[in-house]
This record gives C-alpha cells, structure tokens and sequence, in this order.
C-alpha cells in the first residue's frame, strides 16, 4: 500500500537542527510513525533560525523531507524586506512544488496567507485535501498590533485572501481554541478543528546554567520569572508595573530573561521608577529554561494586550515551558476559558493591570509551597494529556487526514 503523501507549507518552519519553528517538524516526525510520507516546504532564510540550511531543494532532516526555497534576507522582523520575502516565497511556490511528489493532502499554515493560492492551484491538479491552518489571525493582528488601517491596499489585499482561504479549503485547523467566534464574527459558517500548539517529549531534559547566570539570581527570594521574547505584545510593562506596586515587599523579586526589541526601554523604566527588585538577564537555550524555571521560579508570567484578537485564544509556547518546569503560571489576559483556566495550573487576571498582577503575586506568595506545587502539577498533568504532539498527531489524522 502507498504511503499517503502530506504537504506541510509554511515558511518558517525550521527544525532542532536550524531553529524555531518546531510545529510542522514534530506533528512530521508523528506522522511519519503512522507511514505518511511528509514533506515540509520552507524558506531558507528566517529571523528564527539560528542555523541556516546549507543548499536549496531537498533536505532529509531526522527522517523529514525538507524543500528548501531560496529568499532574500532581512535584519530583523520589523524590516521591509520581510514583507518582499513573504511574497517572494509565495511567488516560487508555483514553481518549487512541481517537484514534490503528488500529495494527498497539502497543509497551508499562517500567518502570511498568500502561499494558500498557489497550494490551491496544486490541490486542484492533483485532486488533493486543502487544509488551511490558522495560528495568528491575519491581517487582524496586522491591525490591533502594528497599527494598520483596515484600508490600507496590503490589508484589503490580505483580507480578501483570507476569505478565499477560508472558503475553499476543505479543512480548516486553528490552534486558538476560540476561533469559531472568529468565523462567525466575518460570517463564516463552517466547521473547524482545534489542533493547539504543543510539546515535544524528547530531548527534553534540564541543562545546566553556567555560574555566572546563577549569581545574577536574587537569593532567598520568591521569584516571579519570565523567559523568553521581550515584546510589546508581551506586556512586560504590566508586569514592571506591578513590580512597583510591590517594590516595598523586599521578599518579592522580578527576573525576566530573554531578548527583544522592547528590553532597553524596560531597562529604562526600571532605572526611572528605581525599581531594585526587577532583574534582567540575557538568553538561554530551552532546556536551560526548564532548569531555571524549575529551581529558582516560584511563579511564571505571561502576559498579553488589552485587543480583541485574544478573545480568539492564545496557544503560545512559552505556557507548555511554564507547565513543563511545573510552574503555577500569572496569566495577564482578557480572553474566554484561557489555557491557564482549563488547566487549573495558576491565577488569569484582566490584561494589562498592574494592580490585578501585582494582587495576583499576593495570593501566590500567601500559599502554601503544598498549594503551589498542587497548582504546578496540575499544569504537568494537563499537558501530558492534552498537548503532547504524538497525541496531537493522532487527533490530526482522525479528523484532518482521514477525508
């Protein structure tokens, strides 16, 4: 019997081998246990990456058939070139998929929408499933995040595909666990398939820190962490808000670890407010993150903006980190039944509230360390029996690959 032949495009889908994003590799590396014969197709070049594919074409990565295709490169993720890249990638698709084996199923992945018209083009020559996966709700996010008009021609351009998208697709996948309000609110009638994001299992073991990343840790203190990228969409103001709520309670500390574009300008709050209880400290690899979070952090914040495209739900990463380290996570959100809810793993408060946090930090440190861990064990349990990709991958070939 011939293996079933799976399409995964999306653009910035890497590998452990070059860098985030790790989605489509691990549902890949599911799939092919189940003998499905997966190709991933991606641009060489990503501001993700942190390792950049050596050729264009075919690449075997752990099993995975990788099709790289050639892009221009960028500085950063605000710069214009990336905007050209999207359209670039977009643009060779037409060409670079003829030589992929014939799908059965071809699997479009947001956020950008315009590799889904030359995916349709293939679905229809070679009769094959068109599922369209939405992660972010593009160009909404475009709009409450970077300030575009709904008018603006790019915007209008990227509605009008999204619509398209949405109504030829013969699947529809999101991992945000709200998005049917979404369909109904554009007046879309029609079924969907909650895949949330998730984790891998393997390889994931606690890495040590070096000495000098442990002596910057404030001692005998009850940590509030957070890891990871330091953005204005992750209201790290919030946070340093509530940070000087508290700056009286010598027993409390902040430590964010990370980058990002937002950093130097929270540096410059914590200067300005003389906020001593919040620290700093630069990157560190994932399984170095679990290690962090699990002998130093009492608590784990993430947080998000007061806009209406969280109504649809979140499904970020950085939660499954937070319930890996068995962490109680602060959630700074205004968003039906979020994850943290669900899971029963911490405290949900409103979106950028300082007050809100900063009461929510209160009630955390009064627990008891039992009550606590209790809260952090729930997170674990919740995640080993919802949101590990082998499980995933089994929901996806139910309801997705069986059609």
């Amino acid at each position: 019997m011939n293996k079933k032949v799976v399409w995964f495009i999306n653009e910035y889908a890497g590998s452990p081998r070059y860098g985030m994003e790790f989605r489509h590799y691990y549902l890949g590396r599911e799939l092919i246990k189940h003998d499905y014969d997966v190709w991933i197709v991606s641009a060489n070049y990503s501001h993700l990456f942190y390792k950049y594919p050596p050729y264009i074409g075919k690449e075997v990565v752990d099993g995975i058939n990788y099709y790289w295709v050639k892009v221009i490169k960028y500085s950063h993720a605000h710069s214009k070139k990336r905007v050209l890249k999207w359209f670039q990638f977009s643009a060779k698709l037409f060409k670079h998929l003829k030589f992929l084996p014939k799908p059965d199923y071809i699997y479009v992945s947001s956020p950008f929408l315009l590799p889904i018209v030359p995916a349709y083009f293939y679905s229809k020559k070679h009769k094959a499933k068109l599922i369209f996966e939405i992660r972010d709700i593009w160009p909404l996010t475009l709009v409450e995040l970077g300030g575009y008009s709904w008018e603006h021609p790019f915007i209008r351009l990227l509605r009008y595909i999204e619509m398209f998208a949405l109504e030829k697709a013969d699947k529809i996948v999101s991992v945000l666990f709200n998005f049917g309000k979404y369909l109904q609110d554009i007046g879309i009638d029609r079924n969907w398939y909650y895949i949330p994001n998730a984790i891998s299992l393997e390889n994931v073991e606690e890495q040590e820190l070096s000495s000098s990343f442990i002596q910057k840790i404030p001692k005998d203190k009850f940590i509030v962490a957070y890891t990871g990228t330091i953005g204005w969409a992750n209201s790290l103001d919030t946070l340093l808000g509530a940070a000087e709520i508290l700056k009286d309670k010598k027993n409390i500390a902040f430590v964010i670890v990370g980058r990002g574009k937002e950093k130097q300008k929270l540096i410059s709050i914590k200067k300005e407010k003389k906020l001593k209880n919040v620290i700093f400290l630069e990157p560190i690899t994932k399984n170095q993150v679990l290690t962090f979070l699990s002998k130093f952090a009492h608590v784990a914040y993430i947080g998000w903006r007061r806009k209406r495209m969280y109504e649809y739900g979140v499904s970020p990463n950085k939660i499954f980190d937070y319930m890996l380290a068995k962490k109680p996570i602060l959630h700074s959100i205004n968003t039906p039944n979020d994850l943290v809810s669900q899971a029963k793993c911490g405290i949900t408060v409103e979106a950028e509230n300082p007050k809100a946090v900063a009461d929510a930090i209160l009630e955390f440190y009064k627990m008891s360390e039992r009550e606590r861990r209790e809260l952090g064990e729930n997170g674990y349990n919740f995640l080993l029996k919802e949101c590990t990709y082998d499980r995933l991958a089994k929901r996806l070939i139910k309801d997705i690959l069986s059609i």
